[in-house]
């Protein structure tokens, strides 16, 4: 591809430190997104649920299968087993990249039961196994209370974590803190740690859908335009700390609601993890490619939040939140209850394989 054909997102990771990652796992959109740079994919009960809907001609014969292979498997075993073959297969498209970057890009995220949340024990396990299912696996956790923990055990044991469900500054420093516990007593005890590229994830665009609904339901008025800033304030000001203590897990920014949660975040040694649809839209837009990462958000924007969202000031103060309080942040139980129902609704799609509603035709 010539300079002057450069996609836009293709461009900003040819000319900028900003990498991209596919947000899905889907054949068919990871394809596209490899083709414009994407040196990582992603999954999530939501995202499986709705490949699955997308691509059923591609996935119906192998679900039969799994579900004739294995007489006494309930839909929770047939639900993860076709979970695990769809991010082996994304991990799959994925492998090139992953060794001509010796390791340090190019790894399929692939997410432990939500449901789990509060079990530490239970997520590093999982996290485990799935380490095994490719060379390029990295393990999404949450950043609950449990989740840091299991992070920095999991971490130890040699997982490529990516930290989920997190969307405030204090979220940010925990998880690095615990990858930073974790990476050090692996090399205590000689364990190599070079392939190792732990991410923390700030889902942007979540933390901006909270602070609106507590707009909406306190009946706040805010300058026009300022509710799209609060994710982007949250992640430039993670960014700063993250540079200047020099934590070695690397920020992503997920959850897109406008082309300001790629343009703002232009040029900094961040991951954006973007759904095909906007990638499509950034492609064809006439957005000027161009750092901005190091251009602070307008302080009267940040002031105004600050002064009207308490919530926001638990997002943006580096001691907004303790550990102990991440697990009742809004923003947080929105998101798991979110991840949470669309993992039963998966667990309902496998059953209808198994046990078709016989009034339906």
């Amino acid at each position: 591809m010539s300079p002057e054909a450069r996609a836009p997102l293709h461009e900003t990771v040819a000319t900028t430190a900003t990498e991209y990652w596919n947000d899905s796992c889907s054949v068919q959109e990871l394809t596209y997104a490899i083709a414009n740079g994407a040196v990582g994919a992603t999954s999530n009960p939501t995202i499986v649920l709705n490949v699955l809907k997308k691509e059923l001609p591609a996935w119906r014969d192998r679900i039969f299968a799994i579900i004739a292979e294995n007489p006494k498997w309930s839909e929770v075993e047939v639900a993860w087993k076709l979970i695990e073959e769809m991010a082996a297969k994304g991990a799959g498209l994925l492998l090139p990249v992953f060794e001509r970057e010796k390791g340090k890009k190019g790894r399929l995220s692939i997410q432990t039961n939500p449901t789990f949340y509060r079990n530490a024990e239970a997520i590093v396990q999982q996290a485990l196994h799935f380490r095994g299912l490719a060379p390029n696996m990295q393990i999404k956790i949450p950043a609950s209370k449990a989740g840091i923990t299991a992070i920095e055990e999991a971490t130890f044991l040699g997982v490529n974590i990516n930290a989920t469900v997190c969307f405030t500054v204090p979220q940010a420093i925990a998880v690095a803190q615990a990858v930073e516990r974790g990476l050090t007593r692996r090399a205590a005890e000689g364990k190599d740690t070079s392939s190792m590229s732990p991410v923390c994830t700030i889902m942007i665009g979540r933390l901006d859908d909270w602070i609106k609904v507590v707009a909406k339901k306190e009946s706040i008025v805010i300058t026009p335009g300022h509710l799209d800033w609060p994710g982007i304030a949250a992640l430039k000001k993670a960014y700063g700390i993250f540079q200047q203590r020099g934590y070695r897990a690397r920020l992503l920014a997920a959850a897109y609601r406008h082309h300001m949660h790629w343009s703002e975040l232009i040029g900094g040694n961040v991951t954006l993890t973007i759904p095909y649809e906007w990638q499509v839209l950034f492609n064809h837009s006439d957005v000027e490619v161009r750092e901005r990462m190091q251009n602070p958000v307008d302080p009267q924007i940040v002031a105004e939040l600050y002064r009207k969202f308490p919530d926001f000031r638990k997002a943006y103060d580096e001691e907004g939140m303790a550990v102990e309080e991440f697990d009742r942040y809004g923003a947080t139980v929105r998101t798991l209850r979110t991840f949470i129902s669309s993992y039963y609704e998966l667990l309902a799609f496998v059953r209808d394989f198994m046990l078709p509603d016989p009034d339906k035709k």
